[in-house]
């Protein structure tokens, strides 16, 4: 347990490394904040601090950005200007931007699925276990060989090693010729549910295929009463925000991935 006593700056506080990955600020006895380095299953390490003093942030982040080797990483609501001011006085600069859409599930609103022609969708649910954990590794390794993985949503899942499916009843797929080749996951925690992942194949793109797998998808929704989604969609990708908004969903807000990177 390491403890370093700040004496300049008002409220002058101890920052202590109560584990590897957590470190906690006190001020005269009462805990003043608290500061978390996450590793998430793809490697990348992720920071977070509450605090309840601009002071008390400025030194557990300065204090966590000694001790920790990058890259480094954090999301912020682009709305919190406080927090994100934080980030950016620690040395953090903004590396990515998701939209935050609002998706409607009625058809009158996003249109007719139009299936193109020999493809199928398997609702969320009911897909088989064995072709969706092979069709999730032929696009981890797809993605892994264009853009990469780090270029997909921050917020991922745990999941097994070489393995981006955690329960695969929370995915709908698309089939042509007895193959699965596209998938949309599907997370319904609360009566706003939040659409993950939509890939398809390379060699199966520009078809109409991720469309029709995600106006499908919506459709069930509305049927089971759930007027709107949620998804997130990386600034920089153009395909996704011209589908998602070919469909009626709006932007609602916006997160930001803010790193820090010594190389």
């Amino acid at each position: 347990m390491d403890t370093v006593r700040f004496t300049a700056g008002e409220p002058a506080v101890s920052i202590t490394r109560v584990a590897p990955g957590l470190w906690e600020a006190w001020d005269d006895g009462r805990l003043a904040g608290r500061g978390e380095a996450t590793t998430r299953p793809d490697g990348r390490v992720f920071l977070s601090v509450d605090a309840w003093h601009r002071s008390v942030f400025d030194q557990l982040a300065r204090e966590m950005l000694a001790a920790l080797p990058d890259p480094l990483h954090t999301v912020v609501d682009e709305t919190d200007r406080e927090l994100l001011d934080g980030w950016r006085r620690a040395g953090l600069t903004v590396r990515r931007r998701e939209w935050e859409y609002v998706v409607p599930t009625d058809p009158q609103v996003t249109g007719p699925v139009g299936l193109p022609p020999g493809v199928t969708i398997v609702p969320v649910g009911a897909a088989a276990e064995a072709p969706l954990r092979e069709l999730d590794r032929v696009l981890r390794a797809e993605v892994e060989a264009s853009i990469g993985w780090s270029e997909m949503p921050a917020e991922v899942l745990p999941r097994p090693a070489g393995d981006t499916v955690v329960d695969p009843s929370k995915y709908a797929v698309a089939v042509e010729d007895g193959e699965y080749v596209g998938l949309l996951r599907v997370i319904q925690a609360t009566r706003l549910p939040r659409l993950g992942l939509l890939a398809v194949r390379a060699d199966r793109q520009r078809r109409g295929i991720a469309r029709a797998l995600l106006v499908h998808t919506l459709g069930v929704l509305h049927r089971a009463g759930i007027p709107i989604a949620a998804a997130e969609v990386n600034e920089a990708n153009d395909a996704a925000t011209a589908l998602f908004e070919g469909i009626g969903a709006r932007r609602a807000n916006s997160n930001v991935e803010l790193m820090r990177d010594g190389r």
